[in-house]
């Protein structure tokens, strides 16, 4: 999957990756790559900037590490970024059900 395709859920893409514990970034991608069956596949060029943007905006915090002599940097989840979250899935519902409706040619909302 392109990262075009994913333009405008990769913020919460990332949150969610992240909603388990702290990883550090390879450990992000690989994560998207195994939770989507290699269908997210997204360059250091995607994911770095986008997890450094989500620390500026306060929705993710990072820390340094070392483990096995190697320098780590680890991000997790702040509150803020759990509410964000919570508010991505919500919107994602809403699109995604829209689209669906749309593509099916079944009205929306769909009737109970």
């Amino acid at each position: 999957m392109r990262a075009e395709v994913l333009k405008g859920h990769l913020d919460g893409l990332l949150l969610a990756t992240l909603e388990g514990g702290p990883l550090h970034g390879y450990a992000v991608m690989e994560a998207l790559r195994s939770g989507s069956g290699g269908r997210v596949d997204l360059p250091t060029g995607t994911i770095y900037p986008a997890l450094h943007r989500l620390e500026r905006a306060g929705l993710v915090r990072s820390r340094w590490w070392t483990q096995g002599g190697r320098r780590r940097r680890s991000y997790e989840l702040t509150p803020a970024g759990s509410r964000a979250l919570a508010g991505e899935r919500s919107s994602w519902q809403e699109f995604s059900g829209a689209v669906s409706a749309l593509l099916e040619g079944r009205p929306w909302p769909t009737p109970a």
